[in-house]
């Protein structure tokens, strides 16, 4: 018991589990509000990439090829420092709301590439008959295009979440108290670094297998073409 207790000191982690609590907070409401706006562009910009003009896809496919090229660390800072240069009002924004901003941009990318993904995989007779009925454009997306394409690619959006979460760890960089934070602080206050990021590392462990069960449970029970594999 006491190779435990100096392996790992439970008890001194007891006295922080608030901290830990208001990280873990942190990170799961920056995480949510990154996914919601990443969705959103992602679409907008997968919108864009599949457009046969020049003057959408071309800039759309840059800012895709820039973000996978370039580390997030590196795009946080750029966010955190740069933006307020260029637009002075935004030097007022919290930590939280600059953070947030790097992440949706970051993950926007990266979703508007498994949405592309999916509206591919719409059959193209669906949209030929949607256009034999008199759908617009518009009406196209919204009833045949769109709700097929997130049914199709709901497993990789659930794990490019997971992917998420464990990105806001970065948010630390720029003084955005995370899960990772409690963490730190645990270490620099009783420097125990096994009680520090052990800690750290079997939360975010608890959370991606829950987003990747609740990824295998939505593609075994839900319907899609794109998650048939041939059994």
């Amino acid at each position: 018991m006491n190779f435990v207790l100096e392996f790992y000191n439970y008890r001194i982690v007891e006295q922080y589990l608030g901290r830990f609590a208001e990280g873990l907070e942190n990170t799961l409401v920056a995480a949510a509000i990154s996914l919601i706006a990443a969705v959103i562009i992602g679409t907008a910009l997968a919108l864009c990439r599949m457009s046969s003009r020049a003057i959408l896809w071309r800039p759309v496919a840059g800012y895709v090829a820039f973000i996978m090229a370039t580390p997030l660390l590196v795009q946080i800072y750029l966010i955190y420092y740069g933006l307020p240069i260029l637009v002075p009002e935004t030097g007022r924004w919290s930590e939280m709301t600059l953070g947030i901003m790097a992440l949706s941009l970051h993950n926007a990318a990266y979703m508007s590439e498994i949405v592309r993904g999916g509206i591919a995989s719409v059959s193209r007779g669906q949209i030929e008959g949607g256009k034999a009925v008199g759908m617009t454009y518009v009406q196209r997306l919204r009833y045949i295009v769109l709700p097929q394409a997130f049914a199709n690619t709901l497993p990789p959006l659930l794990g490019q979440t997971a992917v998420l979460i464990k990105d806001t760890s970065l948010l630390s960089i720029i003084a955005v108290f995370d899960f990772l934070s409690a963490g730190l602080l645990l270490n620099s206050e009783r420097v125990r670094p096994n009680e520090s990021f052990l800690t750290i590392a079997a939360g975010y462990l608890a959370i991606y297998a829950v987003m990747m069960a609740l990824s295998w449970t939505v593609k075994r029970w839900l319907a899609g073409p794109a998650w048939n594999d041939g059994k």
